[in-house]
């Protein structure tokens, strides 16, 4: 396929890739396009998933991957409008039930309701995006970035055990929460928090997003695998497609990822779904080791920012 043949095939596809394929390769602002995805497709599959007194799955986080928390982080991943109000009153809802009274942080875990910090980054994602009360966000700023760890990066184990290291999965979720509290326009302890991605984005260079920064070995070659819905789990794709929105500069310790992205590529200049996580799902958007929409969208702006061929 050429460029344009591989543009028409995502704009063939879902709403949501539609609307985030004419945005970012494109560069087409389609407002009316979002606005579908909540009444067609993807989009509102999950939002006819919702429980008819609010929310998702059994509880707020589960069961997984049906939960609200994971159905909501879905929700903002594909870019369903932010106003819609039955989302905006979960969220208010859950904001009100779910935080800790120890820590602030969400979804207390175990006799002393100590937070998660990963759900926490994840929880700033998709609240940030469906613009909640920013005085209700304050304690969970609070709580992750208490627990920025030496290396630059954040553990979810950080306050309920004794790493030593950083974790790839967390240190990402907790990016992407602070990007978008920042795109959200929230002010609050926004300075520090700009210090903390920056270490936290230099902690991910460090290990050229998938290498051992000591023996240079593959961390976990699960990281290499493109799988979309991310859940929690990191992998190279999903570390370069949050470079690529916080627009950050080329840095030659990207090329080794990248190197895996291009190897990855068919013959037919798409990517496919390698890899599906594990758990309960509302529907499948995609089947593993067939092309993928999704992911052939995230790699060819990834490619476009750091101008890969």
């Amino acid at each position: 396929m050429n460029d344009d043949e591989i543009i028409d095939w995502l704009h063939s596809g879902d709403v949501a890739v539609e609307f985030q394929t004419r945005r970012d390769l494109l560069g087409e602002d389609r407002p009316d396009l979002q606005a579908r995805i909540a009444t067609e497709g993807w989009g509102k599959q999950f939002m006819d998933a919702r429980n008819p007194k609010g929310g998702w799955g059994q509880s707020y986080y589960q069961p997984k991957w049906v939960s609200s928390h994971y159905t909501l982080l879905d929700l903002c991943n594909i870019e369903i409008s932010p106003e819609i109000s039955a989302i905006k009153s979960d969220i208010a809802h859950v904001l009100s039930h779910n935080k800790s009274k120890t820590d602030g942080g969400m979804l207390p875990i175990g006799k002393e309701g100590k937070s998660d910090v990963c759900v926490n980054g994840m929880f700033l994602n998709f609240a940030c995006y469906f613009g909640a009360d920013e005085t209700e966000l304050r304690s969970i700023v609070d709580f992750v970035l208490a627990q920025h760890m030496a290396d630059g990066g954040f553990n979810c184990r950080s306050n309920r055990g004794k790493p030593h290291h950083s974790s790839l999965h967390t240190t990402c979720s907790v990016l992407e929460g602070f990007q978008r509290y920042l795109n959200g326009g929230y002010r609050y302890r926004s300075d520090e928090i700009i210090s903390a991605m920056g270490h936290s984005e230099e902690f991910l260079l460090v290990h050229q997003l998938f290498l051992s920064d000591r023996t240079g070995e593959v961390i976990d070659p699960r990281f290499l695998k493109l799988s979309y819905p991310y859940r929690w789990y990191y992998s190279i794709l999903r570390a370069l497609d949050y470079l690529q929105r916080a627009d950050h500069p080329w840095d030659q310790r990207l090329q080794p990822a990248i190197e895996v992205l291009q190897q990855k590529r068919r013959k037919d200049r798409l990517w496919n779904v390698q890899a599906k996580i594990p758990g309960q799902s509302h529907f499948n958007m995609e089947r593993a080791g067939q092309p993928s929409r999704w992911v052939t969208l995230f790699a060819m702006r990834v490619f476009k920012h750091f101008g890969v061929e």
